[in-house]
């Protein structure tokens, strides 16, 4: 089966230029990334800020080509410019900021702008548009200012307007960061029926570990490097790994390892508030 990503040694860097344009640094953002992502799975790819995951992302959308190695997306290498706008259509990008992705004064336009740029006839626009919305859950806010919307909603609008293209996957960067939990977990719930329901394969790029936890896969980077991966369990059963390298660990899971540290025989990698319960009371 064909991957739907598969880097090889992908490797990018930014050129530091003084005024007069001359080189005077390197920056590694990733060093020799090894990703291979199936056709229709969830995969969560955590890390600081920093830490190569949103330039991992503009490379699977071609916003950006690799300086080494190889990037496939849906079999198309990314460093081809007569593939970029067959990658873009496969490979749909929401971003952190939906204010910085919706351009239209009334949502319904906004999500049929993509496909319009398509040149997909008229009557299949509306169709994509209405099906779209319907799937976020922003029917009836069609005819709406997306200024009269919440963060959340926004969101949403910006995912469905990605939706209506019809891509196989979607890469999410960042898109909770700056909404509150109720809009976190809209967005997370949208992002999961799409997967299961769709079948779009859907890349969540996050620092919110609570966000991975329903993930097929995750990795986790650092400096530019995938420094573990694994399934959310084999991830979270390594707390104290995660913890040397400064990142947060789900509050059930915490507990849950303190617990077991304190001489409690339960199992560590423990996701949720009913797998702790029912480990405690079994």
């Amino acid at each position: 089966m064909k991957s739907m990503i598969n880097a090889k040694q992908l490797t990018h860097e930014f050129f530091r230029r003084d005024e007069e344009g001359n080189v005077e640094g390197i920056s590694v953002a990733l060093d020799h990334v090894d990703l291979d992502v199936a056709p229709g799975a969830f995969i969560a790819i955590l890390g600081h800020n920093g830490s190569g995951k949103s330039t991992l992302a503009k490379h699977i959308n071609a916003l950006l080509t690799p300086s080494e190695g190889t990037l496939l997306v849906d079999g198309m290498d990314v460093s081809d410019p007569e593939r970029t706008l067959s990658i873009r259509e496969s490979a749909g990008m929401v971003f952190q900021n939906p204010d910085n992705q919706i351009i239209a004064t009334v949502v319904e336009e906004d999500v049929g702008f993509g496909p319009e740029n398509m040149g997909i006839p008229t009557d299949e626009i509306w169709q994509r548009v209405e099906s779209a919305l319907k799937g976020v859950g922003m029917w009836k806010y069609r005819e709406h200012s997306p200024n009269r919307l919440s963060g959340g909603q926004k969101q949403r609008v910006a995912i469905a307007g990605v939706m209506a293209m019809e891509p196989k996957c979607i890469i999410l960067d960042e898109p909770t960061a700056m909404l509150d939990p109720g809009g976190r977990a809209e967005v997370l719930q949208v992002a999961h029926e799409l997967n299961r329901k769709k079948g779009i394969t859907i890349i969540l790029i996050t620092h919110y570990m609570e966000e991975v936890v329903d993930a097929d896969y995750v990795y986790v980077m650092e400096k530019g490097h995938i420094i573990m991966d694994g399934t959310p369990r084999e991830i979270f059963s390594r707390v104290d790994d995660l913890i040397a390298h400064r990142l947060t660990v789900p509050q059930i899971t915490l507990l849950a390892h303190r617990l077991k540290a304190a001489g409690l025989d339960i199992p560590e990698g423990i996701l949720t508030r009913e797998e702790l319960i029912k480990a405690l009371c079994p």
